[in-house]
């Protein structure tokens, strides 16, 4: 009698169970089979433009150093790191102690010159008259005179050699070479220099960015290719240098509105090295959830699934790059209303 209770409770459960069976496989079917909503897309690779990172800093066209012209003692100097000075401004002065004992001696030695040329004066005057009056030969008169244009040069002789000194003295004004702003003068007054000592450094024509390329890029960067610096205006290459050095390409940027207070200062910089082939996608296709990127992807038979993609800037306002996850020809579905 239990047996047969049970064996008739088993089938009346088996009975119930098939309806509900049949109605949760019905309602799987039509939720795979709806079309998702929001708009679409079929992904096709366009020509982007292709971004190098390189190494860059702020720079001037030139840097003028102010080297001494004289051996002695800087005994001042009026400017230090980050003073703005004008071209011809006199900044510092050497002294050389022996050029003031040079033209001392010089200087008698003009004296001495002159008293002797004075001597000759008189003296020719004197033969000069004789000779009218028939006392002396022509010969002596010559004589007289010869002796008189030699004492006058050596008076020459001896202020040219005075001047030089003095020229050479004037040497030690130390003088700014261009208008610019100072970035080193570490020689401290006081310090003994001698000639072609670089005594300050002085920044020269206008502010840019200086970009360090690998040299692998050489041929893909020209003059005209648009860069990049966060923070910064975007510029163009206006100067690439012909020489290679340890591995390294130098090309110039013209940027407008560099802040110069900080020459040397390095930066993070992008430069133009062609276009290429790129998946580009509207941002807005793209949802992000616990740090990844997700597009969906919709299946030939109206199926959709979300598919994780890596993703990289782009170039174009409001667009990323698929760098993968999908391909060329998928169809992507948006957010409605997004």
């Amino acid at each position: 009698m239990r047996a047969t209770f049970m064996a008739a409770s088993a089938a009346g459960a088996l009975v119930l169970s098939l309806p509900l069976a049949g109605c949760g496989s019905s309602e799987e079917a039509a939720t795979v089979a709806k079309a998702p909503a929001g708009p679409r897309i079929v992904l096709a690779a366009t020509d982007t433009v292709n971004w190098q990172d390189v190494s860059a800093e702020i720079a001037t066209v030139d840097q003028a150093q102010v080297m001494a012209r004289i051996p002695g003692i800087l005994t001042s100097l009026s400017v230090k790191a980050g003073d703005m000075v004008s071209k011809g401004q006199a900044i510092g002065r050497i002294v050389d102690s022996q050029l003031g004992y040079q033209s001392g001696a010089y200087g008698a030695q003009a004296a001495a010159a002159q008293a002797q040329a004075a001597q000759a004066a008189a003296e020719l005057q004197r033969v000069k008259f004789l000779h009218d009056n028939g006392v002396y030969a022509k010969a002596r008169l010559e004589q007289a005179q010869a002796m008189a244009s030699a004492a006058q040069a050596q008076v020459r002789a001896a202020r040219a050699q005075q001047a030089a000194v003095g020229a050479v003295a004037g040497q030690g004004v130390v003088v700014a070479p261009a208008s610019g702003r100072v970035l080193r003068a570490d020689v401290p007054a006081g310090s003994p220099v001698a000639p072609g000592m670089a005594i300050a450094v002085i920044t020269a024509g206008p502010t840019i960015v200086r970009l360090e390329l690998p040299e692998s890029l050489a041929g893909k960067v020209r003059a005209g290719s648009r860069v990049t610096a966060p923070g910064l205006n975007e510029g163009r290459v206006v100067k690439i240098y012909p020489s290679v050095m340890a591995g390294k390409v130098t090309a110039d940027v013209d940027m407008a509105g560099i802040d110069n207070s900080l020459i040397g200062r390095r930066v993070a910089a992008k430069v133009e090295t062609g276009m290429r082939k790129a998946l580009l996608v509207p941002a807005s296709y793209v949802t992000t959830r616990y740090g990844i990127d997700y597009v969906t992807v919709l299946a030939k038979d109206g199926s959709a699934a979300d598919v994780p993609v890596q993703t990289a800037p782009a170039s174009e306002a409001g667009k990323v790059e698929v760098l993968s996850g999908v391909n060329a020809g998928d169809t992507l579905v948006g957010v409605a209303g997004k």
